[in-house]
């Protein structure tokens, strides 16, 4: 079994009831997937449910699965929380896409001061779907059993609120704590990893968040790409929290 797809009306499932995927879905699984009679294919509903079972009929407009056995994954905790500063090129896009397939559980687009790229409202309105369908994707590849949640996207302003009521991870080359260096074993709260764009998170925003409750860490001793440190640090609490 190699392929998941998402069916967000799964809801009460048993092994042995008949599940069908239906739509755009299943029109992808069979055109572009091959699903075939017979094949083994996960459905998932994006909120834990993991159904994997045979494929009793598949049709572009209709996929029908005998479900062999029913997983339900619990919700993280604590949640992994991805605040990603809008980055030119698809950079970002690239850390959405690697984050989801590492775990994160909801991923914030950040303007912040040093991004290049900006969203004006009809930008940030697509931008969004964009990421969100970035993270459905790696979501599929990866056979997670949950959906990250793509919010809209936030000011600095806004930030230094969320960092009130979570524990907020500053990426900063320059930070004199390393993110081994944390205890994080027993943290109830949403573990929030911020990443700046391409020119860094500016002195003053570091300033405004780190008086708000953030804490400045640094990933080694090189400087890692928008792109890159985000993933980066979402491994490190996997291994921390002995999720890996």
């Amino acid at each position: 079994m190699s392929s998941l797809y998402l069916s967000e009306d799964l809801d009460v499932v048993d092994p042995d009831d008949e599940v069908e995927v239906i739509g755009a879905e299943a029109r992808h699984a069979v055109t572009v997937g091959r699903a075939r009679p017979g094949e083994v294919l996960a459905i998932g509903n994006g909120r834990g449910m993991l159904v994997r079972g045979t494929v009793i009929s598949a049709d572009p407009s209709r996929l029908l699965l005998r479900a062999e056995s029913v997983e339900r994954a619990p919700s993280p905790s604590p949640r992994f929380v991805l605040v990603q500063a809008l980055a030119k090129g698809d950079r970002d896009e690239l850390a959405v896409q690697a984050a989801t397939e590492l775990g994160v559980d909801v991923v914030i687009p950040w303007a912040a001061q040093r991004s290049v790229s900006r969203w004006d409202a009809q930008k940030a309105a697509k931008g969004r779907d964009r990421w969100a369908m970035i993270a459905r994707e790696a979501t599929k590849q990866s056979i997670r059993p949950w959906l990250p949640v793509v919010e809209p996207v936030v000011t600095t302003r806004r930030l230094a609120e969320l960092a009130a009521g979570s524990r907020m991870l500053l990426l900063e080359p320059t930070a004199e704590m390393p993110l081994t260096g944390l205890d994080l074993a027993g943290n109830p709260e949403d573990l929030v990893v911020v990443v700046g764009p391409e020119g860094g998170i500016a002195p003053e925003e570091l300033e405004l968040l780190v008086a708000a409750g953030a804490t400045a860490v640094r990933l080694g001793s090189s400087v890692l790409r928008t792109s890159t440190a985000g993933p980066a640090a979402l491994s490190v609490l996997n291994a921390s929290l002995g999720r890996w």
